[in-house]
């Protein structure tokens, strides 16, 4: 699954720390979802979404979308 992550925490900018803070994850775990070794959980994906004001597709692609 690829993301926006990265382009939304730039417009904001934010480190992975500080967005791992607001979100309750570890910046470690907002690494593994940039570079895509880890699809965040649903609720996990909708807390990121919210956060940046966007709809959980438009911040997450699966493959078969692209």
């Amino acid at each position: 699954m690829q993301s926006i992550l990265p382009s939304l925490r730039a417009e904001r900018g934010l480190s992975q720390a500080a967005l791992a803070q607001a979100l309750g994850v570890s910046r470690q775990t907002i690494n593994s979802i940039e570079v895509g070794r880890y699809d965040p959980s649903l609720p996990l994906a909708i807390r990121i979404a919210r956060y940046f004001d966007r709809t959980v597709e438009e911040v997450f692609v699966l493959p078969e979308d692209e």
